[in-house]
């Protein structure tokens, strides 16, 4: 498989709970908190997702 090009191929190339998180954290400005009690996860699970996605999408968001 090559390497995502566009940014909507590069989220389609995450996870569905790497896109779900990403997606209320960024565009929902959902906090961490927020995001962990919606899905009943760790707080530490989905800081780990952002931190995550954040790297891999830096490329083409530049943060």
């Amino acid at each position: 498989m090559s390497e995502p090009t566009t940014l909507a191929e590069l989220l389609a190339s995450l996870s569905e709970e790497e896109r779900c998180i990403l997606t209320m954290h960024y565009l929902r400005s959902m906090s961490a908190i927020e995001i962990a009690e919606l899905l009943t996860v760790p707080v530490r699970a989905v800081d780990a997702v952002i931190a995550a996605g954040k790297a891999h999408l830096s490329g083409f968001i530049g943060f």
